[in-house]
């Protein structure tokens, strides 16, 4: 009899704890099947100072085109109502950096404001200047991000920088391109850090809940940092290794001089 509660006991516990695991390993937790669900507003990936992009014009006269994918070096002149004056130049596909104001130098058309806008934005505002200009009647403009990256850290697969080649990024995606969390990881505490306009910002997104969808870092931006904690149990698990490792080294350390110590003595 005691035999048989002890292994009812045992499978509650046991079946007790296979749903405290699923609780803290399952993500979106509350999602229904065929559910609609509030997620923030999309939003795609958006220039900030400093980024570097390629612009390029085209026509369909090439030569038309060809000023204003010439790549000109600016510096700054008091006595320049422009501000600017051409130092030195060369064609081809260039990449050019956005200031730390935002703003961007095109040739021809001047300066451009582009902080905060997203690559078909910029592009449509381009052609608009050249065409509105007079300069290509049907101009088209392509923009790239030179070096668009993400940044991984902590309990994943594989931490790391990753290179973004969408305009577009959810946090799960940024997760699935590091190798998913491992069971160490707390998915309820996942740390978003982002920079923009000087300011550094902290988001805390639970990916167990179907809150998630709702958070202002359910999408990314470029130089976004996520940060995976590990539980609790890994922590103090890491801690303790870590400790032993030290007071392993130091007895190590004592036994090796006790032992040479009394060589020295029998040597004597």
């Amino acid at each position: 009899m005691k035999l048989s509660k002890i292994f009812c006991l045992t499978v509650v516990a046991l079946v007790m704890c296979g749903c405290s695991a699923i609780e803290r390993t399952v993500y979106m937790q509350g999602v229904q099947d065929n559910a609609a669900v509030a997620v923030a507003a999309e939003e795609q990936i958006r220039i900030k100072p400093f980024d570097r992009i390629t612009v390029v014009v085209s026509s369909k006269d090439p030569e038309l085109a060809a000023p204003f994918n010439v790549m000109t070096s600016y510096n700054s002149l008091s006595n320049n109502p422009s501000g600017y004056t051409s130092v030195s130049s060369s064609q081809g596909l260039q990449v050019r950096t956005v200031d730390k104001d935002g703003k961007l130098y095109m040739p021809i058309i001047g300066e451009i404001q582009c902080a905060g806008k997203t690559r078909t934005e910029l592009a449509n505002e381009i052609a608009k200047m050249i065409i509105d200009g007079g300069y290509i009647s049907d101009a088209a403009v392509n923009i790239q991000f030179a070096d668009l990256k993400i940044y991984v850290m902590g309990e994943v697969a594989r931490s790391g920088q990753f290179d973004v080649t969408r305009d577009q990024l959810t946090i799960f995606q940024a997760l699935a391109m590091a190798g998913d969390i491992t069971i160490y990881g707390n998915r309820s505490n996942v740390t978003v850090v982002r920079k923009n306009n000087g300011e550094t910002k902290t988001y805390i997104v639970n990916l167990l809940s179907d809150d998630a969808f709702k958070s202002p870092a359910y999408y990314l931006q470029q130089g976004d940092v996520v940060y995976v904690q590990p539980k609790r149990q890994r922590a103090a698990s890491g801690e303790i290794n870590q400790n032993r490792s030290f007071w392993i080294s130091i007895v190590s350390t004592l036994i090796s001089a006790a032992s040479l110590v009394v060589t020295i003595t029998k040597i004597k």
